[in-house]
């Protein structure tokens, strides 16, 4: 059994780094396409953005002693950990890597809209309105899981919420105005980050 559970947590950790390290490698290395002339840009996201960053740096900063639970709880729950990680850890980096084909040169690390700006609703859109913010969710969780004190993590998550608020609220400011009536009606049919939840 302890070898069970060491190898679980192992290869869950193995996992988040790689995933972390094709995260790094989507935004770097992905193709790019040209540039659209920049319209607006709501700088008020890079707060938000600051925000998300803080969160990543609280479950890296307390973490705990390697290959062990996030918790006192049995062996069966903490390999049950590491597989959710897994999980996490690669369906986040899918859904980057589908939003960021979808947006192409609409893409930005801060909130803007482009000269001709299309609304995207195909992809992980049709699920939520920020899937990108999904998946840096999905690897905050993954990585807090492995990584990190489970109070770390609680509090890296309402840091990356409030963060994330942040800019989703500039985003679609920055759409509303651009879009109308078009966003409106995709922003009653999608949630923003989470279906069934936000």
């Amino acid at each position: 059994m302890s070898f069970k559970f060491e190898f679980w947590m192992a290869l869950a950790t193995a996992v988040v780094i790689i995933c972390w390290f094709l995260f790094a490698g989507i935004l770097v290395f992905r193709k790019q396409p040209k540039a659209a002339p920049e319209q607006k840009r709501a700088v008020k996201s890079i707060i938000g953005l600051i925000l998300q960053g803080l969160s990543y740096a609280i479950v890296v900063i307390f973490h705990r002693t390697s290959l062990t639970p996030i918790n006192s709880g049995s062996r069966a729950v903490a390999v049950s950990h590491s597989l959710a990680a897994i999980i996490l850890a690669v369906a986040s980096i899918w859904i980057v890597k589908a939003a960021l084909k979808v947006l192409g040169k609409e893409w930005s690390v801060t909130a803007r809209v482009v000269e001709g700006h299309k609304l995207a609703k195909e992809g992980p859109y049709r699920l939520v309105r920020h899937p990108i913010y999904t998946g840096m969710l999905g690897m905050l969780l993954a990585t807090g899981l492995v990584f990190s004190h489970w109070l770390a993590l609680i509090g890296a998550i309402g840091v990356y919420f409030v963060g994330t608020v942040i800019r989703i609220k500039s985003e679609e400011l920055l759409l509303r105005e651009a879009l109308g009536p078009e966003f409106e009606s995709y922003a009653r049919s999608a949630p923003a980050l989470l279906p069934g939840l936000y």
